[in-house]
């Protein structure tokens, strides 16, 4: 039998051409490359709930900053997603909308009591930084 009768090389039923393709790997099993993706299943690690959302550009690539111009998705890529399912779990789950200002009085008496930052804080910052960069980047580019 010839290699273009098995399913990784056919179509959809409506004729048109998959979205994602099968790429046989090591031990005959298949790996799924997306061409293009605009949703992912993202986790947030510290509340442990997992949401279907957007994705809505690549930040930071470690390996590669060709990678970040390009907009590839690749493992350990830092993705900015659509926090709104999230923003939605988190009022439904403790009562509290996120993004909501206190009064300016009790938030300065946390800011005394709380002087160090933490490392997630800083890490923020530092892919926040990035995320600044490349869309001044992008935007001069178009320009």
């Amino acid at each position: 039998m010839g290699i273009s009768r098995d399913s990784t090389h056919k179509r959809r039923a409506t004729g048109g051409k998959k979205k994602t393709w099968k790429i046989r790997v090591r031990g005959g099993n298949f790996k799924f490359r997306a061409l293009r993706l605009d949703t992912g299943n993202y986790s947030w690690g510290s509340e442990a709930t997992t949401r279907k959302t957007r994705i809505l550009d690549v930040v930071y690539n470690a390996s590669n900053n060709e990678l970040v111009r390009t907009q590839t998705l690749v493992k350990s890529a830092i993705v900015q997603v659509d926090a709104a399912p999230f923003r939605q779990w988190y009022s439904q789950h403790y009562g509290v909308d996120l993004g909501k200002k206190k009064r300016a009085a009790s938030a300065k008496k946390e800011a005394e009591d709380m002087d160090a930052t933490t490392g997630k804080e800083l890490e923020l910052e530092f892919y926040q930084k990035k995320s600044q960069r490349n869309k001044g980047k992008r935007t001069g580019a178009a320009a």
